[in-house]
């Protein structure tokens, strides 16, 4: 791969490239590849095309994807459209584009019903950040090509959010899972992204990414304000005011509200720094 080019969010293998990168990466083959949607309501991008290979994220359902392969056993190899990352899906995660998506999930989880009728069994739960194409309307309900769902749990794709703290609180207690983010399991940039999303402000995925994209710099000893980032290496958290963070942290395994100064220096214990603050 090309010097200066990011293999988290490049689509090049050795064997393989994207289209788009001709001038940029050389490859024996290329491919325009073909979008995709995530149709099921987690989806897992794993590092290697293996049930045990690292997760790296996740996709969530009515996300759309570039597929560049599918291989014999199972595995596609895409590009999420959203954040750029690169990596390798279970096939049969992934439907035909279909509708464009109307409407994200903003409650942390909602049902997707066969009828307009909380009494019927479930089809399953779709998670917050999920997106959904609405085709009508039935009662309090949304209609979709995969049941109904209670239109109180989603927003129109248009509508944000407008305080990236207020939507990290409400995962408070959601365990830490390495390369997640759902409201199942998420790690400490997912929490931020997922954040930021909603809000729509475009975030990359991990926190380096973050930290370079996101905001401008303020001294690291503070004052700190609501909605101000501070990174340490491989760890970011959303400050909640002037005493008091927000994170997904794998010392409580969980999303967690902590006192400010007793977080910093547990953090600095443990031999991490903070290293910057970036303020949006």
């Amino acid at each position: 791969m090309s010097a200066g080019l990011d293999p988290r969010v490049t689509p090049a293998r050795p064997d393989l490239a994207w289209d788009g990168l001709r001038d940029r990466v050389a490859a024996p083959r290329y491919v325009a590849g073909e979008l995709k949607r995530v149709g099921v309501p987690v989806a897992p991008l794993r590092r290697h095309p293996a049930g045990d290979a690292p997760l790296d994220t996740e996709a969530l359902f009515g996300e759309s994807v570039r597929v560049l392969e599918e291989d014999a056993e199972g595995w596609a190899w895409v590009q999420l459209l959203a954040d750029g990352y690169v990596g390798y899906l279970p096939a049969e995660a992934l439907a035909p584009l279909g509708g464009a998506p109307t409407h994200a999930v903003r409650a942390l989880r909602t049902f997707l019903f066969p009828g307009p009728d909380i009494k019927l069994p479930p089809l399953g739960a779709l998670p917050f950040g999920a997106q959904v194409c609405a085709t009508g309307a039935r009662d309090r309900f949304l209609a979709t090509a995969g049941g109904f769902v209670f239109a109180g749990h989603l927003a129109p794709l248009d509508h944000h959010e407008v305080d990236p703290v207020e939507v990290a609180a409400r995962f408070l207690g959601t365990p830490y899972l390495w390369g997640g983010r759902s409201s199942l399991g998420l790690d400490c940039s997912g929490l931020v992204q997922t954040a930021l999303n909603a809000c729509g402000i475009a975030a990359p995925r991990d926190s380096d990414m973050q930290e370079r994209a996101l905001g401008a710099p303020v001294a690291t000893d503070g004052p700190f304000r609501r909605g101000d980032l501070l990174f340490w290496p491989g760890h970011v958290a959303l400050v909640e005011a002037p005493d008091s963070l927000i994170h997904a942290n794998a010392f409580h395994m969980a999303v967690a509200r902590e006192p400010l100064a007793p977080a910093l220096a547990r953090i600095a214990a443990a031999g991490t720094e903070l290293r910057s603050a970036q303020r949006l």
